[in-house]
């Protein structure tokens, strides 16, 4: 399993706020939109994105990271194998994500996920 790509999100009420700092002025480009979150970044550069959400989708809570994997189901073992309790899922989402969550030492929720291919 490999880590691919880890992108902060920002839980906010407001998710429309971010458009005028990290769109207009820092020029990211709007890469997601889903109503309930949306997040920037480079298309040319998928390493440099923010999220910002309202909820973590499914009716869930924002995470505070997401982290894509290339294999999902690896890491979901190696986090049940090392004892941290996964607090949702696994589940393959309707807008073509399998992930889970779980609680990283510092109790901050982390979003493991993979893309569907």
């Amino acid at each position: 399993m490999k880590v691919k790509r880890i992108v902060a999100n920002i839980n906010t009420k407001d998710i429309t706020a971010a458009k005028s700092f990290y769109q207009d002025v820092l020029g990211l480009d709007l890469m997601i939109d889903q109503g309930w979150i949306r997040t920037y970044g480079l298309n040319e550069e998928m390493s440099i994105q923010i999220s910002f959400a309202s909820q973590g989708g499914s009716r869930t809570l924002t995470p505070d990271l997401s982290i894509e994997v290339d294999d999902v189901d690896a890491a979901l073992e190696g986090m049940k194998s090392a004892g941290f309790p996964i607090e949702y899922g696994p589940v393959d989402e309707p807008w073509g994500v399998r992930r889970f969550y779980v609680r990283d030492p510092f109790g901050k929720l982390i979003n493991i996920l993979a893309h569907e291919q």
